[in-house]
């Protein structure tokens, strides 16, 4: 991308040259109904930010990272898992995910959750829950209600 050139935005939560992608390639039992964009990624910065969007009823994965997201609703309304609580979010709603901070998205009934992330271009994969830590997210107050994951 050239530093001065211009993506149009489209219909849809669309911008012109940027791909609609799988949210991961592996782990589908782990998320429903999410894409990716990048909406900056070059090398030139330092951050990238992406637009994902989580179809009505669907979820992102359950995991941490050693970098931190700052995510800004773009659409909808949901929930989201940060740390140890759950916070209902709508449209505006600005979300900061600490490293190595548990966090899952989660879309409301009706409508699909869509939202703007900015994290470090270079960073590092996503971790898992063992068993042990899952068990112990589950007996936190709210939020063994509020995980969408396969039984293991």
């Amino acid at each position: 991308m050239k530093p001065h050139s211009l993506r149009k935005g489209l219909l849809g939560f669309r911008w012109r040259g940027v791909d609609v992608r799988p949210y991961k390639a592996d782990g589908a039992e782990a998320f429903r109904d999410v894409t990716r964009q990048a909406l900056f990624d070059d090398a030139a910065y330092s951050s990238q930010l992406r637009y994902f969007e989580i179809g009505a009823n669907g979820w992102s994965t359950l995991e941490r990272h050693h970098h931190s997201h700052a995510v800004m609703i773009l659409r909808g309304s949901g929930r989201c898992l940060v740390g140890d609580e759950v916070f209902d979010v709508a449209v505006h709603d600005l979300v900061t995910v600490p490293p190595l901070t548990w966090h899952q998205f989660r879309a409301g009934p009706d409508e699909p959750l869509g939202f703007l992330c900015m994290v470090n271009a270079k960073r590092d994969r996503p971790q898992l829950p063992a068993a042990d830590e899952l068990r112990q997210l589950r007996e936190l107050p709210g939020v063994a209600d509020f995980l969408e994951l396969p039984t293991r």
